[in-house]
């Protein structure tokens, strides 16, 4: 009878595990995979890359990244929403994703709220007016305006994607300055960066960790930053505000999310591994030194700046008729 007890007991602790995932406090006992919406090199997986060794240290297991480009990161936003939420799966998101979708695709197969667990966000990033010299010749941001203007219809700026924040950037400076332009989009960064320097398009509103080894080699020409403040990694360069284009202003944000019905527990110890890799001076150096603002957030805050940013992001695609069937 003892050995009997003693094995019925085995089995139902066998079984029980096999119903009941490791509780919140075991978490996390194998690697986790944070998927992203956009190709190797592109701004996200720099961010990423840079993190991912700290996150590993603060969390005692491997991180993984998992590329899934594609519509503006949302074939990644639709994977992580639909993922099981045990915490072993997780959206390195921008405000393109959580902002800026909402409003320019018709239909998304997912809820930019209602299906995440927000986290944390990462960096705020700034983007930068960049050209091809060869293609456009502009001294700076009032020079390129002027070009521009005397040649409608002319000059293409690519972007990393319909609807990406670089997309959106560039088109509320044409809807503002007055210019006619034509929008070529390409599947992230690379490819829109490559193009610029092929002379197929003039110019892009590139982040600036991504144009900064470019115009270090020559390659292109930076005229002025999207942000109201100048950029500590690129001082000499203006705003675009300062620089000819008054008011201006136009920045993104980098965040992890989770799916909906990731436990509380699990998401405060992934919020706080953000918090302490964010912390790390070295991780701090090496974002500025990119011409990102390292920001961490509590799950809250960063809940309050998602449903922010879905509004302001809203008025942007409004202004300059942006939309994506």
């Amino acid at each position: 009878m003892r050995r009997f007890l003693l094995g019925a007991t085995a089995l139902f602790l066998y079984a029980a595990s096999a119903v009941f995932p490791a509780s919140a406090q075991d978490w996390p006992t194998r690697p986790i995979t944070i998927v992203m919406g956009f190709p190797p090199g592109s701004g996200t997986d720099v961010v990423a890359r840079i993190l991912q060794p700290l996150l590993d240290k603060a969390l005692g297991q491997r991180i993984v990244i998992d590329y899934k480009a594609g519509a503006g990161g949302n074939v990644a936003s639709e994977f992580v929403a639909k993922a099981k939420p045990d915490g072993y799966t997780f959206l390195l998101g921008t405000a393109g994703t959580h902002g800026i979708n909402a409003a320019l695709y018709s239909k998304l197969p997912f809820e930019v709220e209602k299906d995440f667990t927000p986290i944390s966000t990462l960096v705020d990033v700034s983007n930068v007016l960049a050209i091809n010299p060869k293609a456009i010749d502009a001294k700076d941001v009032k020079d390129f305006i002027a070009k521009v203007k005397a040649a409608p219809g002319k000059y293409n700026y690519a972007s990393t994607g319909n609807g990406a924040g670089t997309h959106l950037a560039f088109a509320e400076f044409v809807a503002k300055a007055g210019l006619d332009m034509v929008h070529v989009p390409y599947k992230g960064s690379p490819d829109a960066i490559q193009s610029v320097l092929n002379g197929d398009t003039c110019c892009i509103f590139a982040q600036v960790q991504i144009a900064m080894p470019q115009a270090a080699a020559g390659k292109m020409k930076l005229l002025g930053v999207s942000t109201k403040q100048r950029v500590a990694a690129i001082p000499d360069v203006p705003t675009i505000d300062e620089a000819g284009l008054p008011g201006f202003e136009s920045y993104t944000w980098f965040g992890v999310f989770g799916p909906k019905g990731l436990d509380p527990a699990i998401a405060q110890k992934m919020n706080l591994a953000i918090k302490a890799a964010l912390a790390d001076p070295d991780v701090q150096k090496k974002l500025v030194e990119l011409g990102n603002t390292p920001r961490y957030e509590t799950i809250e805050q960063f809940q309050a700046t998602v449903t922010r940013d879905r509004a302001k992001w809203a008025d942007v695609v409004k202004t300059v008729g942006a939309k994506v069937e």
